[in-house]
């Protein structure tokens, strides 16, 4: 044993030795102590990492109960779910709820119109603080009601209406207010004309549109309006090709009592309308609706489909479709008077639905695609529940834009 120790005792002086000539810095005590500290804390560091990253993990009783809860909640959410390309969109999505305070038809168009108020009377009452409507002020008028996206010759006439009462206006802003609401309503009555209605069978409506405009949640909406009025409704799921179209029309058909026609994901659009004017005929229906897929407005292959599906839609009853409605996103400024522009040209269309007026500052848009196209706006929406999509009065419209 005592040879043992010895032979411990002659290496250990070899060690401190060689230390000392390798690394002469540890002669001085505080770095040894540094030394000894900076090793401690690598082997607790080591520990620490050995045990999160390669023991297995041990859990508690209880944590395993909370984790199991978890994982079954998770498999649950899952399982309900429908493929990631089928998820329904906010906008095209039954959102009614009881629980939710109801506003009055006026204070919802309000509301929605507030953006679109605040950037054109708040602008142009400012101006007449600045001294008398003259020249140089109505270019100014010009620039805040073009910026309302009222357009450019709508706003032309806006301003050139001013000019001739411009005797009677002077500094007064509440005759201007007065003016102008009184030109808006009148743009808007005159793109205003009658619906078409059919003498007998059921009446056809087509929805046309861009992708993401609320097309789906509009025809169900419409659906529930129609029927409020006691007339029996068909829906007609002719948009083919978007993930979850078709289902979520038929969300929309068992929440308001109508029947879907429908076949499978891919089919042919035009052979799906026609199937559904048929139907319509042989049930009775008073109103068909009639969905199509989103398509943009500068694809000329898309927009040769949609004419497609009208001739099919008149082969299979005269003078149908009675309606073509095109859905129009307010959010979009002038790109929905661009929409209308292209759709027109292959559509002939009859009239407007302006979704999405709930806070937007681009509202204007209305004015213009009114005054310009002279198409009238049948419907507006301005929130998600199904009585937020009602028919357009221009009284009401200019009202609550003033």
């Amino acid at each position: 044993m005592e040879k043992v120790l010895k032979a411990f005792d002659h290496i250990n002086i070899e060690l401190n030795e060689l230390a000392a000539k390798a690394f002469p810095f540890l002669e001085e005590p505080a770095n040894k102590a540094l030394l000894i500290a900076v090793t401690i804390t690598v082997l607790i560091a080591a520990v620490f990492c050995v045990k999160k990253f390669l023991l297995p993990n041990k859990i508690s009783p209880s944590n395993k109960e909370k984790l199991s809860q978890a994982s079954h909640l998770t498999v649950d959410h899952e399982a309900t779910q429908t493929p990631k390309a089928q998820h329904t969109t906010k906008s095209d999505t039954p959102t009614d709820d009881p629980k939710i305070p109801q506003q009055s038809w006026s204070e919802k168009l309000r509301l929605g119109l507030g953006k679109t108020r605040e950037n054109l009377i708040e602008g142009l009452s400012g101006l007449f603080a600045f001294g008398n409507l003259n020249e140089e002020m109505l270019e100014q008028v010009h620039e805040v009601l073009y910026r309302a996206d009222i357009g450019v010759s709508t706003a032309d006439k806006l301003v050139s209406n001013l000019r001739a009462e411009l005797p009677k206006i002077g500094t007064d802003w509440e005759h201007a207010q007065v003016q102008l609401k009184s030109k808006i309503r009148q743009i808007l009555e005159e793109a205003d004309i009658p619906e078409n209605d059919s003498s007998e069978g059921p009446r056809i409506i087509l929805i046309i549109g861009v992708n993401g405009v609320g097309k789906t949640t509009s025809i169900g909406k419409l659906g529930a309006q129609f029927k409020r009025e006691g007339k029996t409704v068909a829906l007609c799921a002719a948009d083919t090709f978007r993930a979850a179209a078709i289902e979520q029309l038929q969300i929309w058909g068992k929440r308001i009592d109508a029947e879907v026609i429908a076949h499978q994901q891919g089919s042919d659009p035009a052979a799906v309308a026609w199937d559904a004017v048929q139907a319509a005929k042989t049930r009775e229906v008073d109103v068909l609706l009639i969905d199509t897929a989103g398509r943009p407005h500068n694809k000329q292959e898309l927009m040769d489909e949609l004419n497609k599906i009208r001739r099919v839609i008149s082969k299979g009853f005269d003078q149908a479709p009675h309606e073509v409605w095109l859905v129009v996103d307010a959010t979009t400024g002038q790109n929905a008077a661009m929409q209308v522009k292209a759709f027109k040209e292959v559509a002939e269309l009859t009239g407007l639905i302006v979704t999405k007026l709930d806070g937007t500052a681009k509202g204007g848009v209305i004015i213009g695609i009114c005054d310009k196209y002279k198409l009238p706006v049948r419907y507006i929406g301005v929130g998600e529940q199904a009585d937020d999509l009602r028919h357009f009065a221009a009284s009401d419209f200019a009202d609550s834009l003033f």
